[in-house]
């Protein structure tokens, strides 16, 4: 039973590689796409009820958000029509992201995910928005502002912070 969330994680990064093999009009794309993301709310949830979080864990689950992520940006980027900027803004908060992956690297000689509240709201709201944006842009904008937040954030806190300091991003095992 502890190693659900570990379970869930993983099943997600199955689930995101079988988006890759779904239409994206088709139903099991989007039930595919609902049942990640809610998976990727429980098994966060289930290992602190559980009192089984891991570094293993949160790794496992930032890997499974990767997955996701890249995933979901492959089939869907290509039928959204957002405008020029959009795809700018979301260039700069992806290099924001690379470049705190490499100041983690070189800072503390590996990458580092943060789990903070900011990230976790921007994924959180992004996973909402994003069926929205066939609709209109003003969701994913919104999201956009908040992502580009939580991805200074994220780098404020790898520069600033030390494993030893918090377990918000690399729990010791067993704990």
């Amino acid at each position: 039973m502890k190693h659900l969330p570990n379970i869930l994680s993983s099943l997600r990064i199955v689930g995101a590689v079988a988006l890759l093999l779904s239409n994206v009009s088709s139903s099991p794309f989007w039930v595919l796409y609902i049942v990640c993301g809610i998976s990727d709310i429980a098994d966060g949830w289930l290992a602190r009820k559980l009192k089984y979080v891991t570094r293993t864990g949160a790794l496992l689950d930032s890997l499974a958000d990767f997955y996701f992520v890249v995933c979901c940006a492959w089939k869907l980027l290509p039928t959204l029509e957002l405008p020029q900027w959009l795809w700018l803004w979301g260039g700069v908060i992806v290099a924001i992201k690379v470049m705190n992956q490499i100041s983690a690297i070189e800072r503390h000689g590996h990458c580092c995910f943060p789990h903070t509240m900011a990230n976790k709201w921007a994924g959180f709201l992004l996973f909402i928005a994003v069926p929205m944006t066939f609709v209109s842009i003003i969701p994913i904008t919104i999201i956009a502002a908040i992502a580009t937040f939580a991805a200074i954030q994220e780098g404020h806190f790898i520069k600033r912070n030390t494993p030893r300091q918090t377990g918000r991003w690399l729990p010791p095992e067993g704990q």
